[in-house]
């Protein structure tokens, strides 16, 4: 397997719609070669690809994640992972039981599971998740059903009961706010927007790692 969860990992998460206008695979490979550390097909809302197309477009990606070496995952399409053979699946609360997904994608594969407490963390450990998702930290546009943000204490309590369990941050975080969630104790963060919509892909992408240790370009 590639390198996982190491610190400063910046995770990032893109569909077609959030692209903001610009090619969605130009995006991504600006990314991987910005140095992202994992990398989430996340396809829905309006406008979201399907069937065919959306089997070429994650096929597409998962290619250039490979030569890149990034893990690709899949947001909650578990069928979809299994057809490609992805690294991994993600998925969230409203989405399957988490056991049920370990169960569909093997031991073998990545599991995250999007949590918002310590109760939501427990399950997704005991269910076999490799590592959370935890937010929103802060306010976020990228997802129209984001609950209230809690900052970074929902981290730091997870972290207290299960040190050595790979925690993100996600939820309207950037260069300029990161260090609190470094400083939680979190092993990377998680964008959509931060990068999707930034000028230059990769120093927004050196500025999350040098967030980490509180140098900025």
């Amino acid at each position: 397997m590639y390198r996982l969860f190491n610190k400063p990992s910046v995770y990032f998460i893109m569909g077609t719609q959030n692209a903001s206008g610009k090619d969605p695979l130009t995006v991504l490979k600006e990314a991987l070669r910005g140095g992202i550390t994992h990398f989430q097909l996340r396809e829905k809302g309006a406008g979201a690809l399907q069937g065919q197309e959306l089997l070429e477009f994650a096929k597409n990606c998962q290619e250039l994640c490979r030569q890149y070496k990034v893990p690709f995952l899949i947001n909650d399409d578990v069928d979809l992972a299994l057809a490609i053979d992805a690294d991994g699946i993600h998925i969230g609360q409203d989405d399957m039981d988490g056991g049920q997904a370990r169960a569909l994608v093997g031991k073998e594969k990545l599991l995250g599971v999007s949590v918002h407490s310590l109760k939501e963390a427990e399950i997704a450990i005991e269910a076999g998740a490799d590592y959370l998702g935890m937010g929103p930290v802060y306010g976020t546009r990228s997802k129209a059903d984001a609950k209230q943000p809690a900052g970074t204490a929902g981290i730091k309590e997870v972290i207290s009961h299960f040190p050595e369990v790979p925690i993100f941050g996600i939820g309207g975080i950037t260069p300029q706010n990161a260090g609190a969630v470094w400083h939680a104790g979190a092993c990377g963060v998680a964008v959509i927007s931060a990068l999707s919509e930034a000028e230059d892909i990769a120093r927004q992408i050196a500025n999350f790692k040098n967030s980490y240790t509180g140098v900025m370009i």
